[in-house]
């Protein structure tokens, strides 16, 4: 899970197991973080599905930051996914971009207002 700068991580998931695994890993860390929270961009270009766990650690996720005062973007979305997150409603809680790149440029912007 590399750190694409000292305020944002970038993470690139793949399917169960190691979904929940870094999920897990990634709360973890920021959890444990002492001093300021770095956003996350969450890539899910190799993510086929997700199940009810992968939500619930997703919006925990989203919380954790939330609370830090750090932001957080979904991207690379597959259709399955896609059709997951509009049926559960969470396409509307989450903050999607179509490849790490635009979610890059959309977390820096969000950092810029937020100062």
């Amino acid at each position: 899970m590399p750190d694409w700068s000292e305020d944002i991580i970038v993470t690139e998931l793949a399917d169960e197991p190691q979904l929940s695994e870094e999920l897990a890993i990634l709360l973890d860390r920021l959890i444990s973080s002492k001093g300021e929270v770095p956003s996350v961009v969450v890539n899910f270009t190799n993510v086929t599905y997700v199940n009810s766990s992968n939500l619930a650690q997703l919006l925990r996720l989203k919380k954790t930051l939330a609370e830090a005062g750090s932001h957080l973007r979904l991207c690379g979305v597959s259709d399955e996914v896609w059709s997951v997150m509009m049926v559960t409603g969470l396409d509307k809680v989450f903050q999607f971009a179509p490849d790490p790149l635009t979610a890059l440029a959309g977390l820096q912007m969000d950092e810029s207002q937020d100062d």
